[in-house]
């Protein structure tokens, strides 16, 4: 037992050593005394306290992904925590909100301008597709008082992509201002912040960026700091606040932390970003288009009836692709017989009213790779054929296969 512990101290510690991590750790109380000089560390416990100078490291680099000069703040929680503020912060009695759904989070962000006291005009489109700039156009000129638009890049949950670039034209020509939930399309395809005119972008690092999911970013134009100082109804003193960073943290040239950072987490989106750095963004976006375009192939040539949910390839996602189960074929099902055969592979049954016919492939991260896409095709075909389908799992393997090149 003594023998065994000290082996196992002495590979934490090397493998410490090479993540460059401290030792520093508690003593273990079930040891003898003579042996608490040696005690049992870990990787993640005992970290020096992160600097103000590199969390605005981070937050710069996070700012070059972005590809803006705007300030960027970093928010320690997922996602949904700048979503959400943005939204508390910049919309209240006085917004008129043109709210474009596509997708379940577009339908969350209307409850949320309504909550703030905002007039919210849907705009919804079939999830099988996209939103278009005609369509914004359109409800610009039936409804010239809106002043606020929010918009979801890419919908994980339902496949589809919305043309950003052509709808920021039309928004920026309007003169509203533009929220973009980026956090499924960051890293998978381009997110050009200050390019297309987006006031408000948040990301989250779990998707593409293959990052933690505990930590988020906003990035806020000039124009949304001052719709947020002007309206009264802007969280402060709260979680929720911009505001509160700014003042604390931006205004004062970033030197002091307005409270202990999420270390872990912060560290994990710094690895992911540089990691996204060495690879190339470029090439990073390169993979998840292709792993989309590999799944969509795979699915066409199976032969048993399950195809693309997103119809068009143009409005399909590259972070995740969707599929629609054939007539008669449940998709919990179905997915639940596919991870039977391999609980690892990245694939769920949609959410909701979608559950029992759709089904996403989530290729992202480090799951926009080849074998993964492949098993994840095949599984699914090889599910069909136990039900009585007549498949060719082989045919969708080469699919896959030539689609990646």
């Amino acid at each position: 037992m003594t023998c065994d512990l000290s082996v196992r101290v002495v590979r934490l510690r090397s493998k410490m050593a090479s993540m460059h991590m401290p030792t520093t750790v508690f003593a273990s109380p079930s040891l003898p005394n003579e042996r608490r000089e040696h005690p049992v560390t870990h990787p993640f416990l005992d970290l020096a306290p992160l600097s103000a100078e590199r969390f605005a490291a981070i937050e710069d680099r996070v700012a070059r992904l972005l590809a803006t000069e705007q300030d960027v703040v970093v928010m320690q929680g997922e996602a949904l925590l700048p979503l959400e503020g943005a939204i508390r912060a910049t919309a209240g009695p006085g917004t008129t909100a043109l709210n474009v759904i596509t997708g379940p989070y577009g339908q969350t962000f209307g409850d949320w301008l309504r909550d703030c006291g905002a007039r919210v005009i849907d705009l919804a489109v079939p999830f099988h597709t996209a939103v278009t700039a005609d369509q914004i156009r359109e409800t610009f000129a039936a409804h010239p008082e809106i002043d606020f638009v929010s918009l979801v890049h890419a919908e994980a949950a339902t496949g589809n992509t919305n043309p950003v670039a052509a709808i920021a034209d039309v928004v920026r020509d309007h003169g509203a201002l533009l929220y973009l939930d980026a956090v499924a399309s960051i890293a998978a395809e381009p997110v050009l912040t200050d390019a297309w005119g987006v006031d408000l972008c948040v990301i989250g690092a779990q998707k593409a960026m293959g990052g933690p999911a505990g930590v988020s970013a906003v990035s806020v134009s000039e124009r949304a700091w001052a719709r947020m100082a002007a309206n009264p109804s802007a969280p402060r003193r709260s979680y929720l606040s911009l505001l509160d960073w700014k003042e604390r943290w931006i205004d004062g040239g970033r030197k002091v932390l307005p409270h202990a950072p999420a270390q872990l987490e912060m560290l994990a989106l710094e690895a992911c970003v540089e990691r996204i750095e060495t690879v190339g963004l470029a090439a990073v976006m390169n993979r998840h288009t292709t792993a989309a375009r590999a799944v969509r192939a795979g699915v066409r040539a199976h032969g048993g009836g399950l195809q693309p949910f997103v119809r068009g390839a143009r409005n399909a996602a590259p972070v995740a692709t969707t599929l629609r189960t054939p007539a008669g074929v449940n998709a919990a099902e179905l997915v639940a017989s596919a991870l039977a055969r391999d609980p690892a592979l990245p694939l769920a049954a949609g959410g909701g009213a979608l559950a029992a016919e759709m089904i996403r492939v989530n290729h992202y991260g480090t799951d926009a790779n080849r074998d993964v896409v492949h098993a994840s095709v095949t599984a699914l075909v090889r599910a069909l054929a136990e039900g009585g389908a007549p498949v060719d799992p082989e045919a969708a393997g080469r699919a896959v296969d030539k689609a990646w090149g």
